[in-house]
């Protein structure tokens, strides 16, 4: 199974020197993630270092060279507790607002990106919690992409292609089928350990740039499939916020 990298939360006042370090292992394999960028942050928690100047431009030339460009929500700001239709998280930004205000934001936030030079047509979910409005909402603003579903391939649903992100990492790492999968990163928290298992992974599995998952033909998912989608997710978030307590 190959692996693309998928990097979250890249606002202007990130935690640079996690980001740079984070890039500097990527640069040396040759690898171009896909990077969520937040419209109009306004998450405290998001706010680390100084922010960074010229921020529009500094993300043009990302993309320019290769790395891949989500919209990742509006504000970053989490206003329910709903989990939507990819329960893996329980807070969102989206998921339960009224389909009116998903679409003002969304409208507004592609308005910002595209105002700054950044075109794109992916959208990266706070906390991968999103509703029907939100895919909805998406389609009249003209996203057509998700990052977020299980799988080792792209598949379509309800008219937007999905771009699949990992179950459990260390299964991924194990199976030796074809397809592609995604891990998610968030440099922002990453520890010591956590910056050599990205390393390792990076020497050792067969990691390749995000636009190698996109080119890759989306098949139509049934309903079965995302049955299956939605309980495995269900059980995900429920196992990890079991481990939380249990810590």
């Amino acid at each position: 199974m190959k692996i693309a990298i998928r990097m979250d939360d890249i606002t202007p006042a990130m935690d640079r020197e996690k980001f740079y370090r984070f890039k500097e292992l990527l640069d040396k394999h040759g690898i171009k993630p896909l990077i969520g960028v937040v419209p109009e942050c306004k998450d405290e928690k998001l706010d680390i270092s100084e922010p960074i100047e010229n921020f529009w431009n500094f993300v043009k030339d990302l993309q320019n060279s290769g790395w891949v460009v989500a919209m990742h929500g509006f504000n970053h700001v989490y206003t329910t507790k709903e989990a939507g239709i990819f329960p893996i998280g329980g807070k969102s930004e989206f998921a339960g607002v009224p389909y009116y205000k998903q679409d003002d934001m969304l409208r507004v936030g592609k308005r910002i990106l595209r105002e700054n030079g950044i075109l794109t047509d992916i959208f990266m979910a706070p906390s991968h919690s999103f509703d029907k409005n939100t895919v909805k909402a998406l389609k009249k603003n003209g996203f057509s992409c998700i990052t977020d579903g299980f799988g080792r391939a792209p598949y379509k649903r309800s008219g937007i292609v999905y771009y699949p992100i990992s179950s459990r990492r260390s299964k991924t790492l194990s199976d030796k089928r074809d397809g592609i999968t995604t891990f998610v990163y968030h440099t922002n928290t990453m520890d010591e350990k956590e910056f050599a298992d990205f390393e390792k992974l990076l020497e050792t599995a067969k990691v390749v740039s995000f636009s190698e998952l996109m080119d890759m033909q989306a098949t139509q998912q049934g309903i079965l499939g995302y049955i299956c989608e939605y309980i495995l997710a269900k059980a995900k978030y429920t196992i990890v916020n079991l481990r939380k307590s249990i810590k």
